[in-house]
């Protein structure tokens, strides 16, 4: 039996191992001066660069917040694009420090080894078709060619929705969603199949959007969110409640034009989320500012979602399941305190 002082030492030395390998994310962003973010290849309302090659997005979005909450400044960031059957590969490589690509969290992907922060959107699996096509429900596609994007949760629930309803149908697959849509609007498939937000940010892109229309069925559940490797519990935390931020910014009513006049509030739960009380930014690592930084950088999660998705956008999508709990949706954040 080793003497106790003995144990105690070895304890020690393990609990320091955790902790240097814990820190390990944050200390590599920091050395390097930027954080490195996977994003998507080009998905108008989520990640998609503009005229001046400026990225924008709703994932661009929560990206720059950890920018801003890490150095204070949401420019400090480095995108880069993956495709979908590549993200896995890439994110265990550590060539990226997170990945917020519109990605469905599922229990496959997370026990090997991607682990999903929390849920920044609520989405579900929907078909796009040619208005002439004369189908107003996907229970007709019957016999229907599909184009669809390989490497994707897509592909699986594709087969189960018209294995389930007794349908036949035929993949028409393609490596990137960019060919994948090309396909469709030259007329290689009935169908297009991809998340609902998806459908609608891409049908802009078609020769003649008004004349395809976003069938009614949604056929499964796609909670979209980030994820990180698993070997690092307090990168975790932060990229966790870089996005919890956010969502309570919303709650509190505290956006980007008034963040600084919300600094003198006698109201409690917003002295903790702009760190004039409490040490709850030194719990993650950062410093007690970081939320009023991600706020003064992106404004609330409501802010982000309505200029990249919502009615501020040319996509104009509802904000439905990601409306705030309070309001009928799920968008919830546990309370800083």
């Amino acid at each position: 039996m080793k003497p106790l002082m003995s144990l105690f030492a070895g304890a020690a030395l393990v609990c320091a191992s955790a902790f240097a390998a814990d820190a390990g994310t944050l200390d590599q962003i920091k050395a390097r001066g930027s954080l490195i973010c996977g994003s998507n290849i080009g998905l108008a309302g989520f990640a998609l660069p503009d005229d001046q090659g400026v990225w924008k997005g709703l994932d661009i979005d929560e990206c720059r917040a950890l920018a801003a909450a890490i150095f204070n400044d949401p420019n400090k960031v480095k995108f880069l694009p993956i495709n979908a059957k590549d993200r896995p590969t890439i994110l265990a490589s550590g060539e990226i420090d997170v990945l917020i690509r519109n990605t469905t969290w599922t229990m496959s992907r997370e026990t090997g080894g991607m682990f999903f922060t929390g849920i920044n959107y609520y989405d579900g699996q929907g078909f796009m078709v040619r208005k002439k096509l004369g189908v107003d429900s996907a229970l007709k596609l019957d016999g229907a060619s599909v184009c669809i994007q390989q490497g994707t949760s897509t592909e699986l629930n594709l087969a189960d929705f018209f294995r389930a309803h007794n349908m036949k149908f035929e993949p028409v697959s393609f490596a990137t969603d960019d060919e994948t849509v090309k396909a469709y609007d030259s007329g290689r498939c009935d169908a297009y199949t991809t998340d609902a937000s998806g459908l609608y940010a891409e049908r802009l892109k078609l020769t003649a959007p008004d004349d395809h229309m976003v069938l009614p069925e949604i056929i499964s559940k796609e909670p979209l969110g980030p994820s990180v490797r698993k070997d690092d519990v307090q990168w975790f935390q932060i990229v966790q409640w870089t996005h919890y931020a956010l969502i309570t910014a919303e709650e509190d009513g505290v956006t980007k034009a008034n963040v600084d006049d919300k600094l003198k509030s006698d109201n409690p739960e917003i002295r903790r989320l702009l760190g004039l009380e409490g040490d709850f930014g030194k719990g993650l690592g950062l410093t007690n500012d970081w939320a009023y930084r991600i706020i003064k950088a992106v404004g609330n999660y409501g802010e982000s979602f309505d200029r990249n998705l919502g009615d501020g956008s040319p996509i104009k999508i509802k904000r439905g399941l990601n409306a705030l709990w309070s309001k009928g949706g799920l968008q919830y954040a546990p309370p800083i305190r």
